[in-house]
């Protein structure tokens, strides 16, 4: 059975994302200094060596992605392809002309329906959420099963919070943890 987990990065101080969050800055300033740990030998960024690339090999094999429409917008969903696998977008507005043309892309207005596509789509395989409002409603409505988070060495004193606004208090219990210098990869199931 599929399992929904969130994959973020996050500085310490608990932001994914810098200030001047918008289009055309996508993650804001000093946005990917969160995803640092990525970058391999060669400067490319990548499938990182060690322990952290079992993040990596986790987050493209997943059968499906569940996204929020402004983080979709961002990266321009994704050019319709993220690791070859049917992306879901969480919106209640009109699909916009961008997004049209990708056919792996799908509109769905609510937080229930959109993980149940999803996570038929992906079959036995996880599925991939991104987004900080899509994560908190997919916690809300108590659908989001897992959390990666890669906790980075950094503290941006601004930007955008990942758990800014939750419903409640939310308990989890630490399924795995990849320590390595970049990152600090913590993988957290969602008690129910």
């Amino acid at each position: 059975m599929s399992s929904s987990v969130l994959l973020m990065a996050m500085s310490l101080d608990g932001y994914i994302a810098g200030p001047n969050d918008r289009p055309g800055n996508p993650g804001g300033d000093g946005f990917m200094r969160l995803h640092k740990w990525y970058e391999r030998a060669d400067g490319e960024f990548g499938r990182p060596e060690g322990p952290a690339g079992e993040v990596w090999d986790e987050l493209n094999a997943t059968g499906a992605v569940l996204v929020g429409r402004r983080t979709a917008e961002q990266v321009d969903f994704y050019g319709g392809d993220h690791h070859g696998v049917p992306i879901f977008v969480l919106s209640r507005q009109p699909v916009p002309e961008a997004a049209a043309k990708y056919e792996t892309v799908k509109f769905v207005s609510d937080i229930e329906t959109a993980m149940a596509q999803a996570k038929a789509a992906a079959r036995d395989k996880d599925v991939l959420v991104h987004g900080a409002v899509t994560a908190q409603k997919a916690l809300e409505a108590g659908v989001l099963d897992e959390l990666q988070i890669d906790q980075v060495p950094v503290l941006f004193g601004g930007g955008m919070r990942l758990f800014d606004v939750l419903p409640e208090r939310i308990e989890l219990e630490v399924a795995r943890v990849i320590d390595t210098p970049a990152a600090t990869h913590i993988r957290y199931r969602v008690r129910r």
